[in-house]
């Protein structure tokens, strides 16, 4: 069987951690620049980093409309933090002129828990992926406010707010499943490019 070729946003953020974790799973990953290179994936990772930073250069590398036109084709996206924000289609809290991408039918507060030092680590239950409670790691995290018909939740705190939601072949988190070895929710998103 031939390996699943995945992309990994490469503009900013923890491209090396979903990189390791995708080919450890057996994907050949690419990491993507330029809008030819998504061309030649069949899935894409949208990582954690500054949401902002991605924003202004995916639209300086000219990859703003290819990524907004793959992801409204159906490409298989997994979003992790800042990937959950560029995401959604609508945003609260973002820098003045900051963009998302969309294609989760959801609103996203940006940096919701605050800044670094409120980062934190919790067990979440994820029935979608099934096996035991999640390690999550949550660094400046955002939050999703509101979820649209077209979404589903998949994973909430204990305090019922929203950290993850899946739409189609699309999955965001506002968490960090590739710091922690947390290969599940990378499993569903190969499964969904397989789908695909």
């Amino acid at each position: 069987m031939t390996a699943l070729r995945v992309g990994v946003l490469a503009l900013q953020g923890d491209v090396r951690e979903h990189t390791r974790m995708l080919t450890g799973l057996g994907a050949d990953v690419v990491p993507i620049r330029r809008p030819e290179e998504l061309a030649r994936v069949e899935g894409l990772v949208l990582p954690g980093g500054e949401s902002s930073v991605i924003d202004k250069l995916s639209r300086a590398f000219g990859m703003r409309e290819p990524l907004r036109a793959a992801i409204a084709d159906g490409m298989p996206v997994l979003g992790t933090c800042a990937g959950l924000i560029l995401l959604a289609e609508r945003l609260v809290d973002g820098i003045e002129g900051q963009q998302t991408l969309g294609g989760l039918d959801v609103t996203v507060r940006r940096n919701a828990f605050g800044g670094q030092v409120e980062s934190f680590e919790t067990e979440l239950d994820v029935p979608a992926v099934g096996g035991p409670p999640v390690r999550a790691t949550f660094i400046r995290a955002p939050i999703v406010e509101e979820v649209g018909p077209a979404a589903e939740v998949i994973a909430s705190l204990p305090d019922g707010r929203l950290v993850g939601v899946r739409q189609d072949a699309i999955i965001g988190l506002s968490f960090h499943p590739e710091l922690d070895s947390e290969t599940r929710f990378h499993e569903l998103f190969l499964a969904s490019v397989r789908d695909a």
